[in-house]
């Protein structure tokens, strides 16, 4: 069984991923959707098919994909409701609520910025 130096790249870097507040803050609401569900969650509790509704080109699987991901980081919280059928509705924590004055500054700096820097990629339909 092979064994990985202690002083090697790999190492360093898998040391700087644990340690570094900005990449573990980064992890947990990286991707092409997290940002977009937590923003759209900032406003009111929804159900599943309402944010299917409110991101048409999300595709079921990876809407509940993003969602269990939010929940297991403690930045959404599902609530079941014993009905029939039953409801299901998602909606941020306290947690999740801090990143809202981040949320502002980003799309401060998106809306200042966007016509300096080059097009984004158009979003695959």
């Amino acid at each position: 069984m092979a064994t990985r130096k202690q002083n090697s790249t790999y190492t360093r870097n898998e040391a700087f991923m644990v340690e570094c507040d900005l990449t573990y803050a980064v992890n947990k609401i990286g991707g092409r959707w997290k940002i977009l569900i937590i923003s759209k969650l900032e406003t009111k509790k929804y159900r599943f098919n309402e944010l299917k509704k409110e991101f048409p080109l999300i595709t079921e699987r990876m809407l509940t994909l993003q969602l269990r991901a939010l929940e297991q980081d403690g930045l959404v919280k599902r609530t079941v409701y014993a009905e029939v059928p039953p409801r299901v509705e998602y909606e941020l924590t306290e947690m999740a609520m801090a990143f809202g004055p981040i949320f502002k500054q980003l799309s401060e700096w998106g809306n200042k910025h966007r016509h300096t820097l080059p097009p984004a990629v158009p979003l695959k339909k």
